[in-house]
């Protein structure tokens, strides 16, 4: 197999991950959420999202980057309007996952005091993402 397909391949079983990751994370919010600080339920929580964070969505986003940058040199996408758009959703579904990097720090202090709903609605945010960044992917619009 030639190997840019190879770097595709890489970059797409990446981005599944991550998403896969960014999508289940938020829920897990709105689960901990409710339950009382310090309870068993609570507890479990903490792990989950801790082990969510660190052993998938972080290593499925630096992949991500790394096979899409790599991509992206090898295409020259950087002089298409397209790339620009994706690159920018991209960089801001990044900011995204940092904010959720810091929602798992404040949930293991105890210190979330933030409601369920908040979390309900921050999920969509990943989703609305995803869709425009392969909406730009996959029709190059511009």
């Amino acid at each position: 197999m030639d190997l840019f397909l190879w770097i595709k391949s890489f970059h797409v079983i990446s981005i599944i991950a991550w998403m896969a990751g960014m999508l289940y994370l938020p829920r897990l919010f709105v689960y901990h959420a409710e339950a009382e600080a310090g309870s068993v339920q609570s507890e479990t929580f903490k792990v989950m999202e801790r082990r969510l964070l660190k052993a998938i969505i972080n290593p499925a986003m630096i992949a991500a980057w790394i096979f899409g940058l790599w991509m992206a040199y090898e295409l020259e996408a950087w002089r298409d309007g397209w790339f620009h758009a994706k690159f920018t959703l991209v960089f801001i579904l990044s900011g995204v996952h940092g904010y959720f990097s810091r929602c798992v720090k404040t949930f293991a202090k105890d210190e979330n005091t933030r409601p369920a709903r908040f979390y309900r609605i921050l999920n969509e945010v990943p989703t609305v993402l995803m869709i425009v960044i392969v909406i730009l992917v996959i029709g190059k619009p511009f």
